[in-house]
């Protein structure tokens, strides 16, 4: 027997499986990787040594508004670690710099004060000015001009107004934008929802290259690096943190050069082979990041990608928020069937993107390549409606999968679906 534990939550499940039947387990090697030196010395490091920049104490000399865009409540970003030691280096050479921490929340919900206490500590909570965007409000956006694919570019009027504008955040694999991190903290993290909406438009999230790890010739990639300097975001730290969310290597300076470092430290250890299995088990990595159904799908992409054509994903994300997104719920309500909801998909233009299609789109290609189970504390007819299958326990989702695949079937475990970059898919 094999004993795998998966991250739910802020618990883990476990499950035993047999030798004969696990056909491999698909984890990052970024735990294997042991840095020499502790969380806040390695940012400490990167803030020093900036790629293809001036330090930030330097940057922020002389600048009256300097606005430092932060994730949101969905992101795992250890900014208990980070944002203090930004915060310093702008002070050490500007003490009285009006600093603004801009919440990225792109198009997702408000963070509320108990998140962003969780996220920063009550110090910084207190005594900073923090604004959090609102990407629906078209009177704190500020127009940019038109982006590579057309759409057109509107950025909170907070960061477009800074004399010098940062970012703090993460680097891991993302499904359509190829890595997270360094230019999403403009596009979509404090752009408009017009903006996001033609960035996230059917075509692009069809093509082929907008997938995990991919950036090059990657359409949505190209148009958040566009955004990010059209809003000068001049400066970012970024970090990349292993299973248990602790920081092992950071990364400052030039938005795409400093970018570009990170990922191709992740590349190293987060590519993974395909296994082709019957049965794949996935997960959002846990909490925060499996708080609602709309998120889970990142993880379901990683087990889209090894198990084989009409085979069974279980997907186990606790989903305590429901689904994530109203229009991502109605989408599936009723009983249009899979490939007539792609085709509509497909046939809007940039333009008429509706509120987070992107999410139904890819959550429909998955449907349509495999069944889903989903074990989470979500209510079984909103699962149901999202023409998954409800189950309580690992063990329940396992029996039902093998009531469609057969008692013989392989099986590939992915712990961590948003931490691995699956390659080599053979279905």
């Amino acid at each position: 027997m094999t004993h795998i534990e998966f991250p739910y939550g802020k618990t883990k499940l476990s499950l035993d499986v047999e030798e004969k039947y696990l056909k491999g387990i698909l984890l990052s090697h970024l735990d294997e990787y042991i840095p020499e030196k502790g969380e806040t010395e390695l940012v400490k490091e990167a803030l020093e040594n900036p790629v293809d920049s001036l330090k930030l104490s330097e940057l922020a000399k002389g600048k009256k508004k300097v606005v430092i865009i932060a994730s949101d409540h969905t992101r795992p970003v250890p900014s208990k670690i980070i944002m203090p030691l930004m915060l310093e280096e702008i002070r050490k050479s500007n003490p009285e710099a009006d600093i603004t921490i801009l919440i990225a929340t792109g198009f997702h919900r408000l963070t509320t004060r108990e998140e962003l206490i969780n996220k920063f500590g009550e110090k910084i909570v207190n005594e900073e000015k923090i604004v959090i965007h609102e990407s629906e409000k078209m009177e704190d956006m500020v127009y940019l001009g038109k982006l590579p694919s057309g759409g057109d570019l509107y950025v909170n009027k907070i960061a477009v107004e800074a004399d010098l504008l940062c970012s703090e955040g993460f680097i891991e694999p993302h499904f359509f934008a190829g890595f997270s991190g360094g230019r999403k903290s403009v596009l979509p993290g404090v752009a408009s929802k017009v903006t996001v909406l033609a960035n996230h438009c059917s075509k692009f999230i069809d093509s082929k290259d907008a997938r995990t790890g991919l950036l090059e010739n990657n359409p949505i990639h190209k148009d958040m690096l566009f955004a990010a300097k059209a809003a000068k975001l001049q400066f970012i730290c970024n970090v990349i943190i292993n299973a248990d969310k602790k920081v092992v290597y950071a990364v400052s300076g030039d938005v795409d050069k400093a970018h570009q470092k990170g990922v191709n430290f992740l590349r190293k250890y987060c590519m993974v082979d395909g296994l082709n299995a019957d049965i794949a088990i996935s997960t959002n990595g846990g909490y925060p990041l499996d708080q609602n159904i709309y998120q889970s799908v990142k993880g379901m992409t990683a087990a889209e990608a090894t198990v084989k054509k009409g085979g069974v994903i279980i997907m186990l994300a606790s989903a305590k928020d429901g689904h994530g997104g109203q229009s991502f719920y109605d989408t599936f309500t009723g009983d249009k069937p899979l490939n007539e909801l792609y085709s509509e998909f497909m046939k809007r233009s940039a333009e008429e993107t509706i509120a987070d299609q992107w999410e139904s789109q890819i959550l429909t290609r998955i449907l349509m390549h495999a069944t889903v189970i989903y074990v989470s504390e979500a209510d079984e007819d909103m699962i149901k409606n999202f023409r998954m299958i409800p189950a309580k326990s690992l063990e329940e989702a396992l029996a039902k999968a093998r009531e469609i695949t057969g008692s013989e079937a392989s099986i590939a475990a992915i712990p961590d679906g948003v931490s691995v970059m699956v390659v080599n898919k053979e279905n």
